[in-house]
């Protein structure tokens, strides 16, 4: 199953807090909305997805658990970008300090790029569509992003200001200066 994108622009315009409220009245549903104001409804994912991304989001968290410079989110978890899109990265990772200088209300969604996301591909996901919404995130702000390609047994790296880099086969990857001393082992996601 794939997302279903609902175009509600030019005849309705939601600002953060009417989409906030849309998602809380469905809560069965998985949201995002594009720049454009497109709803995008997510389908749940299989269960190896959900297998691969829950051991992913359990060592981002150690990880931060140990480091205590910022949290750890996970794909229930919306961001607003400055470019107005609300978006849902799989596994996220925000400096503790950024957060605590907008004081932001901790039942919304917050309202910044996070510092570092992730994207597991799942099988029905598009591959185009996950490139361009890592694209997206840089463009906002994300100064790392891993999108974790399964299917081809790859990861495309993002990070602001240069070239996208494309590892085949790793067995790690390093949270180089972002995730100081965060080293993600590939073994159980990408076999």
């Amino acid at each position: 199953m794939t997302a279903l994108i609902l175009n509600l622009s030019p005849t309705i315009e939601l600002t953060d807090d009417q989409f906030f409220e849309i998602c809380q009245n469905n809560q069965d549903l998985r949201f995002e909305r594009s720049a454009q104001g497109e709803i995008i409804i997510m389908p749940p994912t299989g269960w190896e997805s959900g297998n691969r991304n829950s051991r992913l989001n359990q060592r981002l968290s150690n990880w931060a658990d140990i480091d205590g410079t910022g949290l750890v989110f996970d794909s229930s978890t919306a961001f607003i970008l400055p470019n107005r899109a609300t978006r849902s990265p799989d596994a996220a990772w925000v400096q503790k300090e950024r957060i605590t200088a907008i004081n932001p209300d901790p039942a919304k969604f917050l309202p910044m790029a996070p510092d570092f996301v992730l994207e597991l591909r799942s099988a029905t996901d598009s591959l185009q569509i996950l490139q361009r919404k890592m694209q997206e995130y840089i463009e906002n702000g994300v100064r790392l992003g891993w999108l974790i390609d399964p299917q081809n047994q790859r990861v495309e790296i993002y990070q602001l200001g240069q070239e996208v880099k494309v590892l085949q086969s790793p067995t790690s990857l390093s949270g180089e200066d972002i995730l100081l001393g965060f080293i993600l082992d590939l073994a159980q996601i990408l076999s």
